[in-house]
């Protein structure tokens, strides 16, 4: 893969199981990297944990690895994270508000269309796991 048909991140090891690893990688806006981010207090950095199936041997607790994921893989996590779901929101708030008056109900009825969407989300999640393939080397440290 060339690199700008992937996504990157290092990380560590947290744990190794037999059916794969379980990777730490700590996540960074773009504020964070940021040479001033102290002056404006808006950076944010969060640890976030990948679990990964692969073969565990070779790994150990306390690795640094690399993780890499087609770019293709991530714009389809984009989309069914934040596209669809606005798409969804956008769609039933004009379709209810050419019929109901009250743009309170309007709007919390357009937020509720989103409940059996997640829900839906949550139930598939081993399926659509196994849609987002990782590839972990080890960092030569």
């Amino acid at each position: 893969m060339s690199a700008k048909n992937e996504v990157t991140h290092t990380g560590i090891i947290k744990s190794v199981d037999p059916d794969g690893i379980t990777v730490g990688i700590v996540v960074q806006s773009g504020c964070a990297s940021c040479q001033i981010k102290g002056a404006c207090n808006m950076s944010e950095q969060s640890d976030k944990e990948i679990d990964i199936t692969c073969s565990p041997a070779g790994y150990k607790v306390g690795q640094q690895v690399m993780i890499f994921l087609k770019s293709s893989q991530g714009m389809n996590a984009l989309f069914l994270g934040y596209v669809l779901p606005f798409i969804i929101l956008l769609t039933v708030m004009i379709i209810l508000s050419n019929y109901v008056e009250n743009e309170g109900v309007v709007g919390l009825a357009s937020l509720s269309s989103l409940v059996p969407y997640y829900l839906t989300i949550f139930f598939f999640r081993k399926q659509i796991k196994k849609k987002f393939t990782y590839v972990v080397k080890p960092l030569n440290s």
